[in-house]
Protein backbone atom coordinates (compact mmCIF):
# COMPACT_ATOMS: atom_id res chain seq x y z
CA UNK A 1 0.00 0.00 0.00
CA UNK A 2 2.90 2.40 0.93
CA UNK A 3 4.58 1.89 -2.10
CA UNK A 4 1.50 2.56 -4.19
CA UNK A 5 1.06 5.47 -2.33
CA UNK A 6 4.50 6.75 -3.28
CA UNK A 7 4.04 5.84 -6.94
CA UNK A 8 0.71 7.52 -7.33
CA UNK A 9 2.27 10.78 -5.10
CA UNK A 10 4.97 11.03 -7.63
CA UNK A 11 2.44 10.28 -10.86
CA UNK A 12 0.88 13.11 -9.76
CA UNK A 13 3.40 15.78 -9.34
CA UNK A 14 4.68 14.63 -12.98
CA UNK A 15 1.33 15.80 -14.21
CA UNK A 16 1.32 18.82 -12.16
CA UNK A 17 4.88 19.73 -13.55
CA UNK A 18 3.45 18.95 -17.19
CA UNK A 19 0.80 21.24 -16.66
CA UNK A 20 2.75 24.10 -15.44
CA UNK A 21 5.90 23.72 -17.69
CA UNK A 22 4.80 21.47 -20.51
CA UNK A 23 4.27 22.65 -23.87
CA UNK A 24 2.59 20.81 -26.97
CA UNK A 25 0.94 21.10 -30.65
CA UNK A 26 -2.05 19.02 -30.89
CA UNK A 27 -2.60 18.69 -34.44
CA UNK A 28 -5.92 18.07 -36.09
CA UNK A 29 -7.53 14.65 -37.59
CA UNK A 30 -8.34 14.29 -41.20
CA UNK A 31 -11.72 15.84 -42.24
CA UNK A 32 -14.67 13.51 -42.18
CA UNK A 33 -18.18 14.40 -43.58
CA UNK A 34 -21.30 14.21 -41.30
CA UNK A 35 -24.03 11.86 -42.12
CA UNK A 36 -26.73 15.15 -41.61
CA UNK A 37 -24.96 17.23 -44.22
CA UNK A 38 -24.84 13.97 -46.48
CA UNK A 39 -28.14 13.81 -46.57
CA UNK A 40 -29.05 17.64 -46.78
CA UNK A 41 -26.64 17.75 -50.14
CA UNK A 42 -28.19 14.64 -51.65
CA UNK A 43 -31.76 16.13 -50.97
CA UNK A 44 -31.22 19.33 -52.54
CA UNK A 45 -30.55 18.14 -56.41
CA UNK A 46 -27.24 19.78 -56.37
CA UNK A 47 -24.81 19.63 -59.16
CA UNK A 48 -21.29 18.50 -59.12
CA UNK A 49 -18.57 20.69 -58.19
CA UNK A 50 -14.95 21.35 -58.00
CA UNK A 51 -13.45 22.77 -54.96
CA UNK A 52 -10.53 25.18 -55.88
CA UNK A 53 -8.07 27.23 -54.51
CA UNK A 54 -8.29 27.78 -50.28
CA UNK A 55 -6.09 30.05 -48.97
CA UNK A 56 -5.34 32.58 -46.36
CA UNK A 57 -6.97 36.53 -46.47
CA UNK A 58 -4.22 39.20 -46.61
CA UNK A 59 -5.51 40.79 -43.47
CA UNK A 60 -4.41 37.59 -41.47
CA UNK A 61 -1.04 36.83 -40.08
CA UNK A 62 0.98 34.21 -42.04
CA UNK A 63 1.73 32.12 -38.70
CA UNK A 64 -2.12 32.22 -37.71
CA UNK A 65 -2.85 29.66 -41.14
CA UNK A 66 -0.40 26.62 -39.78
CA UNK A 67 -1.14 26.61 -35.94
CA UNK A 68 -3.19 28.85 -33.11
CA UNK A 69 -1.77 29.14 -29.59
CA UNK A 70 -4.42 27.81 -27.23
CA UNK A 71 -3.02 28.45 -23.46
CA UNK A 72 0.76 29.14 -22.75
CA UNK A 73 2.81 27.64 -25.51
CA UNK A 74 0.40 25.04 -26.21
CA UNK A 75 -1.19 25.01 -30.11
CA UNK A 76 -2.94 23.00 -32.38
CA UNK A 77 -1.48 22.55 -35.50
CA UNK A 78 -2.93 22.65 -38.99
CA UNK A 79 -2.78 19.02 -40.92
CA UNK A 80 -0.51 19.82 -43.86
CA UNK A 81 0.76 23.15 -42.49
CA UNK A 82 -2.48 25.18 -43.15
CA UNK A 83 -5.85 25.41 -41.95
CA UNK A 84 -6.85 27.74 -45.06
CA UNK A 85 -6.18 24.80 -47.43
CA UNK A 86 -7.92 22.03 -44.12
CA UNK A 87 -11.62 23.96 -44.59
CA UNK A 88 -11.14 22.93 -48.13
CA UNK A 89 -10.38 19.73 -47.72
CA UNK A 90 -13.29 19.53 -45.30
CA UNK A 91 -16.02 20.75 -47.80
CA UNK A 92 -14.32 17.72 -50.32
CA UNK A 93 -15.13 15.34 -47.70
CA UNK A 94 -18.80 16.69 -47.40
CA UNK A 95 -19.13 17.00 -51.19
CA UNK A 96 -17.45 13.85 -51.65
CA UNK A 97 -19.65 11.85 -49.65
CA UNK A 98 -22.75 13.09 -51.16
CA UNK A 99 -21.44 12.11 -54.63
CA UNK A 100 -21.35 16.01 -55.57
CA UNK A 101 -17.64 16.39 -55.96
CA UNK A 102 -16.54 16.51 -59.43
CA UNK A 103 -12.39 18.05 -60.66
CA UNK A 104 -14.09 18.63 -63.73
CA UNK A 105 -17.15 20.24 -63.00
CA UNK A 106 -17.41 24.38 -64.40
CA UNK A 107 -18.33 24.86 -61.13
CA UNK A 108 -15.54 26.11 -58.77
CA UNK A 109 -16.21 26.56 -54.92
CA UNK A 110 -12.92 28.67 -53.62
CA UNK A 111 -11.97 30.08 -50.16
CA UNK A 112 -10.53 32.75 -48.50
CA UNK A 113 -9.77 32.09 -44.92
CA UNK A 114 -10.93 35.64 -43.19
CA UNK A 115 -10.30 34.74 -39.49
CA UNK A 116 -9.19 32.06 -36.96
CA UNK A 117 -8.94 32.69 -32.78
CA UNK A 118 -8.52 30.37 -30.20
CA UNK A 119 -8.49 30.65 -26.63
CA UNK A 120 -8.52 28.37 -24.06
CA UNK A 121 -8.66 30.58 -20.98
CA UNK A 122 -9.21 28.94 -17.75
CA UNK A 123 -13.10 29.27 -17.29
CA UNK A 124 -15.27 29.99 -20.50
CA UNK A 125 -12.69 28.95 -23.62
CA UNK A 126 -13.65 30.49 -27.34
CA UNK A 127 -13.08 29.99 -30.74
CA UNK A 128 -13.89 31.72 -34.02
CA UNK A 129 -13.46 30.69 -37.59
CA UNK A 130 -14.93 32.89 -40.62
CA UNK A 131 -14.12 32.67 -44.90
CA UNK A 132 -14.95 33.88 -47.52
CA UNK A 133 -16.90 31.32 -50.45
CA UNK A 134 -17.15 32.12 -53.58
CA UNK A 135 -18.66 30.07 -56.48
CA UNK A 136 -18.22 30.35 -60.27
CA UNK A 137 -19.44 28.68 -63.47
CA UNK A 138 -16.92 29.68 -66.01
CA UNK A 139 -16.64 32.95 -65.50
CA UNK A 140 -19.75 34.35 -63.70
CA UNK A 141 -19.97 34.54 -59.67
CA UNK A 142 -22.82 32.78 -58.56
CA UNK A 143 -21.98 32.98 -55.01
CA UNK A 144 -19.52 35.26 -52.68
CA UNK A 145 -20.31 35.72 -49.55
CA UNK A 146 -18.31 35.50 -45.83
CA UNK A 147 -19.73 33.11 -43.21
CA UNK A 148 -18.52 33.16 -39.36
CA UNK A 149 -18.82 30.42 -36.55
CA UNK A 150 -18.23 30.60 -33.40
CA UNK A 151 -17.89 28.74 -29.76
CA UNK A 152 -17.82 28.98 -26.23
CA UNK A 153 -17.43 25.77 -24.15
CA UNK A 154 -16.26 25.10 -20.02
CA UNK A 155 -12.42 25.81 -19.99
CA UNK A 156 -10.89 23.73 -16.50
CA UNK A 157 -7.66 24.59 -14.91
CA UNK A 158 -6.26 21.88 -15.62
CA UNK A 159 -4.45 22.40 -18.63
CA UNK A 160 -4.47 18.39 -19.50
CA UNK A 161 -8.62 19.04 -19.69
CA UNK A 162 -8.55 22.29 -21.38
CA UNK A 163 -6.11 21.69 -23.95
CA UNK A 164 -7.65 18.61 -25.56
CA UNK A 165 -11.01 20.37 -25.20
CA UNK A 166 -10.00 23.11 -27.16
CA UNK A 167 -8.58 21.61 -29.54
CA UNK A 168 -11.67 19.31 -30.11
CA UNK A 169 -13.94 22.48 -30.17
CA UNK A 170 -11.56 24.35 -32.28
CA UNK A 171 -11.67 21.43 -34.66
CA UNK A 172 -15.22 21.21 -34.55
CA UNK A 173 -15.88 24.94 -36.05
CA UNK A 174 -14.20 23.51 -39.30
CA UNK A 175 -17.37 21.36 -39.90
CA UNK A 176 -19.66 24.34 -38.23
CA UNK A 177 -18.73 26.69 -41.12
CA UNK A 178 -19.03 24.18 -43.58
CA UNK A 179 -22.58 23.63 -42.12
CA UNK A 180 -23.28 27.06 -42.16
CA UNK A 181 -22.18 27.01 -45.95
CA UNK A 182 -24.61 23.97 -47.29
CA UNK A 183 -27.19 25.87 -45.18
CA UNK A 184 -27.12 28.91 -47.04
CA UNK A 185 -30.26 28.76 -49.50
CA UNK A 186 -28.08 31.49 -52.15
CA UNK A 187 -24.87 28.52 -51.86
CA UNK A 188 -27.05 25.41 -52.42
CA UNK A 189 -29.13 27.71 -55.67
CA UNK A 190 -25.18 27.95 -56.97
CA UNK A 191 -25.02 24.81 -56.77
CA UNK A 192 -28.34 23.82 -58.28
CA UNK A 193 -28.25 21.97 -61.67
CA UNK A 194 -29.34 23.64 -65.21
Amino acid sequence: MNKFFRLATIAAVAAVAVQLTGCASISMSAPQPSIANTAKLRAANLAPASVGTFKLAANVAARDDAAVNMRGSNSVAAPGGSFSQYLGETLKAELGAAGLLDAASATVITGTLTQTELDAAIGTGKGKLGARFVVTRGSAVQYDRELMVDAEWESSFMGAVAIPLAANNYEGLYRKLVTKLIDDAAFRSALTKQ
